[in-house]
């Protein structure tokens, strides 16, 4: 087997994004990340590329609320776990 396969559990995207495994599903369900669901237990998959693309897309996403949301000397006393 590949060192890097193609398809990945639900529960290997979230070691690489560094969530829940209930996070990554729900991510799949709202189709904010393209899967498959294979087999007759109906076992999710995702490509690694679109893994990749999501991540991407996270980036964009960021630079863009960034961008329009600019840091404020006020913002320094915020609790960036609320938001």
């Amino acid at each position: 087997m590949a060192d890097d396969p193609r398809f990945l559990t639900l529960a290997d995207v979230a070691e690489v994004l560094n969530t829940s495994s209930a996070q990554v599903y729900a991510l799949v369900r709202r189709g904010d990340l393209p899967a498959i669901k294979i087999g007759g237990r109906g076992q999710w998959r995702v490509e690694r590329v679109q893994l990749e693309d999501f991540i991407q897309r996270m980036y964009a996403e960021t630079r863009t609320f960034v961008d329009q949301h600019p840091f404020v000397e006020a913002d320094a006393g915020a609790d960036p776990a609320k938001d």
